[in-house]
């Protein structure tokens, strides 16, 4: 019976992370109205929490090993739960980004536990069929988030969306605590690589506030000087990991080719995916004129199909190889990618302009995200295969921490290039032309902030539209390029068929 509890355990708690992730991104539009954020605040709402998952899940389930993977469960689901209570109370945007960071120091807790849980309590056929059970319940609860996400910034308040968080992770704390067994690894290192961990985080968060600050006009010469500390703070986080008796990052798993590449492809693939559907609910709802409901509900064509051929495309890899399946669905991927460029402001319904293109990224990813967690399991030692999971895992985190920061300057550069000329042909009035030129990273979030005039609102308004619609064709065209160079990557890198690495 204790069986059944860990599972459920482990699918609640690992879903308040999946529904919260993409709950959140549909009601970012209506957070930067309410908070009057700034486009590169938003960014941060989003960063904060992906920069400290992504920087400590690794160690996340080393602390789990060492000291109770229940134990550690429960914190990050009560620290998770405490953050998202801060998130929903938050009264400006400065508190909202601080409870997110929290909340990813939550998740990197609970996040690795949640699967170690299951790993260890399930042993052969069983422990299959519960992994593939809680990804099952894991693409559900995703393809939740942004209806419920919707629905409640809809109907509601986008407050919600955070407190929705509470009532699921009372439930998980009650089972974790009478339910399930605690576990730990006995015969571990009793040691964690605190300097890795601190490490790493600096240098993402330098990097990643570096890449946002060079959006800003003002702030490309401070932008450039945390670029260069981030980059060398991440390359002294390689040389001590390399040296290091029990480092986060085993990076011997990388002289293994196949791995290698395999990562090398989620970093890009993971950047565009996560660098074009971040200004995707924005162009929905504040240039198209969707309702928050209706945009959450626009992606999940994508999630059906996941669901639906999850099992079929599970067993691609084993049929075709790992080259195949990789090539075909980056390169399915960046052709999406440019079908989401093409339509203009107010162009025709959902059916005729954004529909193909979520319909063919999510025939792509049919055909790369179940083969690449497979390749990724199957190209490392076996005895590291939870290692190389949670490695890829935190690359494809990393990867989407990039690339919001990465693509926000391609699209700020693009916005801000013809901001001027467009307000000139909306015939703007000087006065407000000057001030929406000069403050014009308050309008690149595809918001008109409350104090501009209404006899120049309906001029800005549209100025600022075709601005948008300008970036974000720009930054579909990057990922298009992104993930025509990880097909490209692996077509000439990876072997037609890929053996099991044998233990070394």
């Amino acid at each position: 019976m204790s069986k059944t509890w860990v599972l459920v355990a482990a699918i609640l708690g690992s879903s308040m992370s999946f529904i919260d992730a993409s709950a959140v991104n549909v009601a970012l539009p209506i957070i930067q109205r309410e908070l009057v954020a700034t486009s590169g605040q938003m960014q941060w709402v989003i960063e904060a929490y992906a920069l400290f998952l992504s920087a400590l899940i690794l160690v996340g389930g080393s602390l789990g090993d060492l000291f109770g993977r229940r134990k550690l469960f429960a914190i990050g689901i009560a620290i998770f739960a405490l953050a998202s209570i801060g998130c929903a109370a938050a009264p400006n945007i400065v508190v909202l980004i601080l409870a997110r960071s929290i909340q990813g120091i939550g998740a990197a807790l609970a996040v690795p536990e949640s699967l170690a849980l299951i790993s260890v309590t399930f042993t052969g056929d069983e422990r299959g069929k519960a992994i593939g059970t809680w990804s099952g319940f894991a693409s559900l609860t995703g393809a939740a988030g942004p209806v419920i996400g919707g629905f409640l910034a809809q109907t509601a308040s986008w407050r919600w969306v955070f407190l929705i968080n509470v009532p699921i992770a009372v439930v998980v704390l009650a089972i974790a605590i009478l339910c399930v067994p605690e576990s730990r690894d006995d015969d571990g290192a009793r040691v964690i690589d605190w300097t890795g961990a601190l490490l790493a985080t600096v240098g993402l968060g330098a990097l990643v506030y570096g890449l946002i600050r060079v959006q800003l006009a003002d702030g490309r010469t401070d932008g450039s000087a945390c670029i260069a500390g981030g980059l060398v703070a991440l390359a002294v986080f390689a040389l001590v990991e390399r040296r290091e008796r029990h480092p986060m990052l085993p990076l011997g798993m990388f002289a293994a080719r196949v791995f290698t590449v395999a990562n090398l492809y989620t970093l890009g693939l993971y950047m565009a995916l996560g660098g074009a559907l971040y200004f995707f609910p924005y162009l929905l709802i504040d240039v198209q004129g969707y309702t928050p409901t209706a945009a959450g509900a626009a992606f999940l064509p994508f999630v059906i199909l996941q669901v639906a051929f999850s099992r079929w495309s599970g067993g691609l890899y084993h049929r075709l190889g790992a080259r195949i399946p990789l090539v075909v669905g980056a390169t399915l991927a960046g052709c999406a990618f440019l079908l989401y460029s093409r339509p203009g402001v107010g162009s025709g319904n959902y059916w005729t302009t954004y529909f193909p293109a979520v319909l063919l990224l999510g025939i792509g990813a049919v055909f790369f995200i179940a083969p690449l967690t497979t390749i990724v399991f199957d190209s490392s030692d076996p005895a590291l295969s939870g290692l190389a999971s949670g490695v890829n895992n935190a690359v494809a985190r990393t990867a989407g921490l990039l690339a919001i920061a990465l693509f926000g300057i391609i699209f700020t550069s693009v916005f801000a290039a013809g901001f001027d000329g467009r307000l000139a042909q909306a015939h703007v009035s000087p006065q407000m032309r000057a001030r929406a030129v000069a403050q014009v990273a308050r309008f690149a979030g595809g918001t008109v902030p409350p104090d501009v005039p209404a006899a120049d609102r309906p001029a800005v308004t549209l100025a600022v539209q075709q601005g948008y619609l300008a970036g974000f064709r720009a930054v579909q065209y990057a990922s298009a390029g992104v993930a025509f160079l990880a097909a490209l990557t692996a077509f000439l890198a990876l072997p037609a068929r890929t053996e099991r690495a044998r233990p070394v």
